[in-house]
């Protein structure tokens, strides 16, 4: 076993690194504050700067100056880090905390401090042997560094936690334990460290992660796919059915935005961002659609942030990702649903006992006297529920993947053709029509800076749809209020009278979108 060695003039107890909220010599124990910061979305560089005039968003980009930007990869580590010791620490923590605790129940916080305190009362005795015997010493930043090691592997995302506390970071993709690839905000793709020595121990820990989270779920080869909401918010996805042990996590690293700040960032314009707040505050039902990584999650939070504090709203996602139940200055009455998978013992059914699905908690959310339901996210049948939850009351908000906004509504009928043999295409198609009132398409752009340098990642909302019924065979119309013109977001088009008496009512200021699309005719242009 490996030891572990500390210098011997500058801290005589490994209490006093900073780390554990020591002050000097001859305080004694202090109990930490020690914490590990998730960040602050209002810290985190919004992804383009200023942003009033949407027609410069690439201009700006491209002038970007590569040296103002920190697109540096991250540094390797001078001493990489032995994590066959932090292994055995891990182990011996655990032990003494086991012990410890007893048969007692310690929150959350209670178990992280108590850990502290027996992280560093290991460290002392591993110092004490180490000066002991040679009188060497690790250097104070090793001794930070496993201290921290120690206690996310005890308490945290053990060599995963470093990846997820990285501000940059927006991706990290993993194909098996030792291929690591973790995507900046800005786009850029960087090498990542190993995340375990074998891919079984990878396995090991997902499915540990799995086990121990407020909504249990199973990982193993019988249930190969994983979707988990982390602590800190971010959604991992893991699969056990591919070549290797396959991960993903998301960070969000914006949880609260609102148009405004969109219009800000270069997302959407002022007009589209009237638009749009008129559209939530009349009780529009809105779909929100885009390809992966598009910023569908972050979009629909600022939609959220229209809709009046004092509406209760009801959330259903197969996993939190919205938090609205966790901005109560924003939302002042929020029920969130969360499907579950349950545990045990699979039923006549073939569900675990437990379980509940989304469609499942729809039709028990009809007794909480919710003003406003919202559906995180759809990719098969569940866009029935969609459906039912935007014929139950106003202003339904969803998402869904989709490459267009004419293609969404294409995929939603096909979404809602998985549900039984017997669906009438026709029928589909005219049922969604009647619930549907706009399609939002959000697309992304990455953006390179000079001679090819790293640039920027650009979000924005290339088209709104109004969504009608219509004819056969296809079943609805289509109007296009915001239409994609090269080089910005999407500019007011067309103007959907149908709705124009209560958006009016909601506040839309229908001479600005008259000024920004009479300006942006083919006609005005040349």
């Amino acid at each position: 076993m490996s030891a572990i060695e500390f210098p011997e003039e500058d801290h005589e107890s490994p209490l006093e690194l900073p780390v554990f909220g020591g002050s000097g010599v001859g305080q004694g124990r202090v109990r930490s504050a020690f914490r590990y910061g998730r960040g602050d979305a209002d810290d985190i560089e919004p992804p383009v700067a200023s942003l009033d005039k949407a027609r410069q968003i690439r201009q700006r980009a491209e002038q970007v100056d590569p040296d103002q930007v920190d697109h540096a990869q991250p540094a390797a580590p001078a001493n990489p880090m032995d994590w066959e010791l932090v292994a055995q620490l891990r182990a011996e923590v655990s032990r003494r905390l086991s012990d410890r605790m007893g048969d007692a129940q310690w929150s959350v916080e209670r178990r992280e401090d108590e850990g502290r305190d027996l992280i560093g009362a290991l460290l002392d005795e591993r110092a004490a042997e180490a000066l002991a015997r040679r009188a060497e010493a690790d250097s104070l930043a090793q001794q930070e560094a496993l201290a921290k090691a120690v206690f996310d592997a005890v308490f945290g995302l053990g060599r995963l936690q470093p990846l997820v506390d990285d501000e940059r970071a927006e991706n990290i993709l993993i194909s098996g334990c030792d291929r690591v690839i973790v995507e900046h905000a800005d786009g850029t793709l960087w090498p990542g460290d190993a995340v375990a020595e074998t891919d079984k121990e990878l396995e090991e820990f997902i499915a540990f992660l799995a086990e121990r989270s407020p909504n249990p779920r199973s990982f193993t080869r019988s249930q190969p796919s994983l979707n988990l909401t982390l602590p800190d918010g971010s959604r991992l996805a893991a699969a056990l059915d591919t070549a290797r042990i396959s991960v993903v996590i998301r960070r969000h690293r914006i949880r609260q935005v609102t148009l405004a700040e969109l219009v800000e960032w270069g997302s959407i314009t002022e007009t589209m961002a009237d638009f749009l707040q008129a559209a939530v505050r009349a009780g529009l039902s809105i779909v929100v659609a885009g390809g992966q990584g598009a910023g569908k999650t972050t979009f629909l939070r600022a939609l959220c942030a229209a809709i009046d504090p004092s509406e209760v709203l009801g959330t259903f996602e197969s996993e939190y990702e919205l938090f609205l139940h966790e901005m109560p200055e924003q939302h002042h009455m929020v029920f969130p649903w969360e499907a579950r998978e349950g545990s045990g013992e699979r039923g006549a059914n073939g569900r675990s006992a437990g379980s509940r699905t989304t469609a499942e908690q729809i039709r028990s959310s009809f007794r909480f006297r919710l003003d406003r339901q919202i559906l995180g996210e759809i990719l098969g049948p569940e866009v029935w529920s969609m459906v039912k939850l935007m014929e139950s009351g106003p202003g339904s908000l969803s998402t869904t993947h989709a490459a267009s906004a004419a293609k969404t509504m294409r995929k939603l009928v096909t979404c809602a053709m998985e549900a039984g043999p017997n669906m009438n295409e026709e029928a589909v198609a005219a049922k969604l029509a009647d619930s549907i009132d706009l399609v939002v398409q959000l697309g992304c752009d990455i953006v390179k800076g000079p001679q090819g340098s790293a640039g920027r990642k650009v979000r924005y909302v290339s088209e709104v749809l109004q969504i009608t019924p219509g004819e056969r065979p296809r079943g609805y119309g289509m109007n296009q209020v915001f239409r994609r013109v090269p080089g910005q977001c999407g500019v007011a088009h067309t103007r959907p009278d149908d709705l124009m008496v209560d958006l009016i009512g909601a506040g839309f200021d229908l001479d600005r979108f008259e000024h920004e699309r009479l300006a942006n005719r083919p006609e005005a242009a040349s």
